[in-house]
């Protein structure tokens, strides 16, 4: 019985790792200024000689919105990826 039950948790965990990841971009799929603020600070660092992908980038952007350094360059990736494709 108790395999059964760590079989059915360890089925569900990815899962709820994958709502959990899409959560972190409902802000800025719903809120385009959000993501073009984003924009705007990626273009500064970069104008400063610091790539929007970096540790210094990463780590400002899971401070502001508290969470973890993972789940801010899945964030800052989709967010280059689809407003601002010319930020390095």
């Amino acid at each position: 019985m108790w395999l059964l039950k760590l079989l059915i948790l360890g089925l569900l965990s990815p899962n709820i790792y994958a709502i959990a990841q899409s959560n972190i971009l409902e802000g800025v799929k719903n809120n385009p200024q959000e993501a073009m603020a984003m924009c705007t600070n990626f273009r500064d660092l970069n104008s400063n000689g610091i790539s929007a992908s970096s540790e210094t980038a990463i780590s400002q952007i899971s401070t502001n919105k508290n969470i973890t350094p993972t789940e801010a360059e899945i964030l800052s990736i989709y967010v280059i990826g689809i407003h601002c494709p010319d930020v390095t």
